[in-house]
């Protein structure tokens, strides 16, 4: 009889569970979410509980700490830039995920304002979805790309003067740390990142963590806007 053969070690790595936590005022909407987030392309994703009313969001996100709580905008009593600021102020460690039907540069620029760390049209493609999920989850920010060229427009245009700009914020930087800011804000992941700069996941996390707290920025989102806003990234480039 011939040796046992050990698994390969990825084969023996468990994937933590990623929880979900569904607001969204019609039932059936709720149900196509439940869909899609469970179908057998993202088996590691799993519905905690869901709720058709804003108030009842806020206060399951606090019971069952979700991941992630996909809100839609328009929820009764509590809307979903609410349930956002309600969840950010209250320092959950819960991600949150804006859906709606029509989104606006406006509309983008509230749910950044309220703590949201992803904005998504309904229209999205079930991929996309499980994809923000993910990416939020994993503490990345998403913005469905068609919002987000006007965004990145409208920065452009209300940057100031390169001289008169708010560079000077980033000066408590490292080097190696300015540049996975460049990273954060062109959307990539910290695996992505690792990848790229030929240093460990955690070592990511680590620097990620450290121009976080040195600029007195709640999460990857606002590092995004930072970034623009100072002129370290440029839109295209």
């Amino acid at each position: 009889m011939g040796e046992a053969v050990a698994a390969p070690e990825h084969l023996l790595i468990i994937q933590r569970p990623i929880r979900v936590l569904v607001a969204d005022a019609a039932p059936m909407q709720r149900s196509g979410l439940r869909a899609i987030l469970t179908a057998g392309g993202a088996p590691e994703i799993v519905i905690a509980g869901e709720t058709g009313d804003g108030g009842e969001a806020v206060v399951l996100a606090r019971r069952l700490l979700p991941d992630v709580l996909i809100a839609d905008l328009a929820l009764p009593r509590v809307d979903g830039l609410g349930v956002a600021r309600a969840v950010a102020a209250s320092g959950l460690p819960v991600r949150v995920l804006l859906l709606t039907e029509h989104g606006s540069d406006e509309d983008v620029l509230a749910a950044i304002a309220a703590g949201a760390s992803g904005y998504l049209l309904k229209n999205a493609p079930a991929e996309e979805l499980v994809a923000a999920v993910r990416a939020v989850a994993a503490g990345g920010a998403v913005i469905t790309p068609a919002v987000l060229a006007h965004i990145l427009v409208r920065v452009a245009e209300a940057l100031p003067a390169p001289e008169t700009t708010a560079a000077g914020k980033l000066d408590t930087l490292t080097e190696r740390e300015r540049e996975v800011l460049v990273h954060v804000a062109r959307g990539h992941s910290n695996a992505e990142i690792a990848a790229a700069l030929q240093v460990s996941e955690t070592t990511i996390k680590t620097h990620v963590g450290h121009v976080l707290t040195k600029l007195r920025l709640r999460d990857r989102t606002q590092a995004v806007v930072l970034a623009y806003e100072t002129g370290l990234v440029k839109p295209g480039a």
